[in-house]
């Protein structure tokens, strides 16, 4: 976390190397939404602020500009728009560190020492990524008519080759990733080629994915932003933390996470922005100082309606699409209407966060018990049941094989406290 705290100082007082341009104009503090080209970089490290700064850019800027925004965020994992919290994370983890190790909820194995973990419903598509202070969020914004998937994808390419790192590439996913073949070529290839080739390419090593994309699109406007994985302190945890204990017992309509490997592209932050700033300037023909922007940015109406929205708790969980999860295990390949849940002993369906349908079917469970449950679990927010034991109990559901279940409910659908 050291790397996470030195960023926060250095982007405050402006990185080394990079000049940029302060403002304090209670007003719009530096944002110059009609500038043709703006570039713009955030010293906050609040995933909320940040990506309300990013949603205003895109809402109230000029039709035909063009913006760049970087940001690194704490330790937090961003949903897609249309995912599902319960599905893509391991939500008993968010808080786990402060978890009394003595307390019969602490998770055996769990990831130590990261604290609190922010979970945030992000406004454009894509899969779930995990952010520290060693990741650097890239983001531009243009006109929607000269936008495609690639174009900015290729800039930031060009960026980390002029960094030395000829590896990088961008793949048919929009995404870049670092070749891990052998080639003969010289170190210096790549830095006028082709930014979707490397001599490194290979059939029997899959690449590190370094930078994923999303993007939002409005008539005019283009959003397309993403991750730079420089270097990272917590790889190795990373998957603890997007790997849900619910995942096989879910199936619905929200958008699935591709996983990949992942690594460290191995650079500091400065010479990243840097790097990025002046491609993207090449790009769209000077881009000038960046400025500098924060929390102050919250007296901006419209930054604060956004802030308040993406860290509640309805737009975090009950915009999930709905979902059923039961005791069965199913197969990856199951699609919704091809699965029997005749045999499952626990199935609840859920609509936009909110129970709507729910069936007990234990050993020495009654109907009159299962009618119950769903009668104290009808359009309750999911998110806000915290002891299955207890709802259970409620529903006269006490036997052995009931509570047991209600157990196990409670591991599979835990969120932060």
């Amino acid at each position: 976390m050291l790397l996470h705290r030195c960023w926060t100082h250095r982007i405050s007082v402006a990185p080394v190397g990079i000049r940029v341009r302060c403002y304090s104009s209670v007003n719009n503090h530096g944002i110059t939404l009609d500038q043709p080209i703006q570039s713009y970089i955030s010293r906050s490290s609040d995933p909320y602020i940040n990506l309300s700064i990013e949603h205003h850019l895109l809402q109230k800027s000029s039709p035909d500009s063009s913006i760049l925004f970087l940001y690194v965020n704490r330790p937090s994992i961003i949903l897609g728009r249309n995912q599902n919290p319960w599905l893509e994370v391991n939500l008993g983890l968010l808080n786990a560190a402060t978890t009394n190790p003595g307390s019969p909820s602490r998770i055996e194995n769990e990831p130590p020492g990261l604290g609190d973990v922010d979970l945030v419903r992000r406004r454009s598509g894509g899969g779930t990524v995990f952010h520290d202070g060693g990741n650097v969020n890239w983001s531009v914004i243009s006109p929607a008519a000269a936008f495609t998937r690639d174009k900015h994808a290729e800039m930031v390419t060009r960026a980390l080759r002029s960094l030395g790192v000829q590896r990088s590439r961008v793949n048919e996913r929009h995404d870049i990733v670092l070749d891990q073949g052998t080639s003969s070529q010289s170190a210096t290839w790549g830095a006028d080629n082709d930014t979707h080739t490397t001599p490194w390419q290979s059939d029997c090593i899959r690449p590190l994915k370094v930078s994923g994309s999303a993007y939002k699109l409005t008539r005019a406007r283009a959003l397309h932003h993403g991750t730079a994985l420089l270097n990272s302190p917590n790889l190795h945890v990373i998957p603890s933390y997007l790997r849900s204990p619910a995942k096989k017992y879910i199936k619905g309509r929200s958008v699935d996470s591709v996983s990949s490997p992942v690594g460290n592209i191995l650079l500091n932050n400065e010479e990243f922005i840097e790097n990025v700033q002046r491609e993207f300037g090449v790009l769209y023909s000077g881009a000038g100082e960046p400025v500098v922007l924060g929390e102050e940015c919250l007296e901006i109406e419209n930054v604060k309606k956004g802030h308040a929205e993406l860290s509640s708790l309805e737009w975090t969980y009950m915009q999930t699409p709905q979902f059923i999860f039961s005791d069965l295990p199913l197969k990856p390949e199951q699609k919704e209407g091809e699965i029997d849940y005749s045999d499952a002993k626990f199935r609840l369906d859920v609509r936009y966060g909110a129970v709507t349908g729910c069936q007990l079917k234990t050993k020495g469970a009654t109907t009159q018990q299962s009618d119950r449950l769903l009668q104290l679990l009808e359009k309750r927010n999911l998110h806000e049941i915290k002891d299955w034991e207890t709802v259970f109990a409620e529903a006269g559901a006490d036997s052995k094989e009931a509570v047991e279940m209600a157990i196990w409910v409670q591991s599979m659908l835990s969120i932060p406290s």
